[in-house]
């Protein structure tokens, strides 16, 4: 009689598992002639984490150039703090009358 002999499975390469990255958004915040910088800086601290000097150094730029950057994230996430920018509520701080909050968008970070 003859033996049976009985090999080991050879391993075979499992296919590389692609993580597929989800493409990042800018959150940007838009500006306007009713907030004062107390309120965006407050927002932005409030909502964004962001320390007192960024959050100064954003207010200076989105009263500048009209818009700033304030976070790039997911889209999911990126929505998510555009519609709590703009559920913030008024501006307390200004003597005009303010009766909403900012403006803000999102788009695909370049």
């Amino acid at each position: 009689m003859s033996e049976t002999i009985t090999l080991p499975e050879v391993a075979r390469p499992k296919p590389k598992e692609q993580t597929r990255r989800q493409p990042p958004y800018n959150v940007i915040l838009l500006d306007d002639d009713y907030h004062t910088y107390e309120y965006v800086i407050g927002m932005l601290m409030q909502l964004f984490g962001h320390s007192r000097e960024k959050a100064f150094q954003m207010a200076k730029e989105v009263d500048t150039t009209g818009r700033v950057i304030v976070l790039t994230t997911t889209r999911e996430h990126a929505e998510l703090k555009r519609d709590q920018i703009h559920a913030f509520g008024p501006d307390l701080f200004s003597s005009r009358k303010c009766e909403g909050s900012m403006s803000a968008v999102i788009e695909p970070a370049s």
